[in-house]
């Protein structure tokens, strides 16, 4: 088993560790953070390098997305492994694509031939309907909707409950 190191230890981050912890997928949970110590806290966030192994993940696990991606592409960009997280209570069809670095927490839904790119975060609740593309860094709040054949642009934040009508924003 893996251990998996999280770049931020505030409330997403912890969400983030709660997520990885029951997925029984790590042996190990530990944060980077700039501004917390505390016993699962390894260092700041630019020390990240130092932590490269064969035996690490790493995934940045912070609200504002586009420090979130650019954090994703610096992990991949010295060949650490970039990780995925999904709660076994969403549902991603088999014919659906996640990239690396992307977060779907529980009772998310993304359907038939959906493509989620790298560092997203597709929060509690929150559906992408078929033939979506969600680029990348782009964050999903609480029961957020996407409704078929919309892409959303990269970066962009979708507010909880909002609705994206059918092809509002064409693939």
């Amino acid at each position: 088993m893996k251990r998996l190191i999280i770049l931020g230890a505030g409330g997403f981050g912890q969400t983030v560790g709660d997520l990885a912890r029951q997925s029984g997928k790590y042996k190990d949970v530990c944060f980077l953070d700039d501004g917390k110590v505390g016993s699962e806290i390894l260092g700041k966030v630019a020390d990240y390098t130092k932590f490269k192994s064969e035996e690490t993940e790493m995934i940045p696990a912070l609200g504002n997305n586009e420090l979130r991606l650019k954090l994703a592409q610096k992990i991949e960009s010295v060949g650490i492994v970039l990780a995925t997280i999904v709660h076994a209570s969403a549902y991603v069809s088999p014919t659906a694509e996640i990239a690396a670095g992307t977060v779907v927490l529980p009772m998310a839904l993304i359907n038939t031939h959906c493509k989620v790119g790298r560092a997203c975060i597709i929060n509690c609740g929150a559906m992408i309907d078929h033939g979506c593309v969600i680029e990348d860094g782009v964050q999903l709040c609480i029961g957020a909707a996407i409704k078929a054949e919309n892409r959303i642009a990269a970066l962009s934040k979708i507010e909880a409950c909002q609705v994206i009508e059918s092809r509002t924003f064409p693939v």
